[in-house]
């Protein structure tokens, strides 16, 4: 469930917002800030596929050693359909894509869904600038604590904290310096105490973000 990364093995350590498939976007603002995939790091708060027209390769990511990402609810629908369950709720979420591959494809695409199952619910990152907590929706407690157990599904699901610090109700989650979420696609970064939302809708046609954290 938990991932610690070490930011000294790093140059520069990047985070990105929701990428859905928007893989050219991707590319495009990696080129902006000269990632070196030798020496730096980009770190994805998940969701890397479905709505967006370059599904395989964002999902091909999670084979690049410059590259990890937390599990986001849409690699959780996907998941929850190869083990079984309703496809209903994917397709309505933009996952129809996978159901029109042929099956060499699908074949594949279904490799790298197996692998995303792997991917941590929370990734924490020590940097020279302090400590930093990514997930893809929520940490649903108000303290961190590394490999505390927490609920999975408020991980890459909840929006109440957003909602309420939307209304002016916002707390300090304690453990960590900041915390770096995506899931709710919102017009620019919102930064609310130490939580920090970058999903900012690349998929629909805003711009990706992409923060440094070192």
């Amino acid at each position: 469930m938990y991932l610690k990364i070490d930011g000294s093995e790093y140059r520069r350590i990047f985070v990105v917002g929701d990428i859905h498939g928007c893989y050219k976007k991707l590319m495009d603002a990696l080129d902006r800030v000269q990632f070196e995939r030798s020496v730096d790091l980009l770190v994805s708060v998940g969701d890397l596929a479905d709505r967006g027209p370059q599904n395989i390769e964002c999902y091909e990511l999670i084979n690049a050693n410059w590259f990890c990402a937390a599990r986001g609810n849409h690699e959780q629908m996907a998941i929850d359909v190869l083990a079984g369950g309703e496809a209903d709720s994917w397709m309505a979420n933009g996952g129809r894509w996978f159901f029109s591959l042929d099956d060499s494809k699908k074949s594949q695409v279904e490799q790298l869904i197996k692998q995303a199952e792997q991917l941590p619910l929370v990734i924490e990152i020590t940097t020279e600038h302090g400590k930093y907590v990514i997930a893809h929706a929520d940490y649903p407690s108000d303290e961190y604590v590394y490999g505390k157990a927490i609920n999975q599904h408020l991980v890459v699901w909840n929006r109440k904290r957003l909602s309420a610090a939307m209304k002016g109700e916002s707390e300090e989650i304690t453990g960590a310096d900041k915390f770096i979420f995506g899931h709710t696609p919102l017009v620019k970064p919102l930064l609310f105490k130490n939580q920090l939302y970058i999903d900012t809708g690349a998929v629909f046609g805003n711009r990706l973000t992409v923060i440094q954290i070192q």
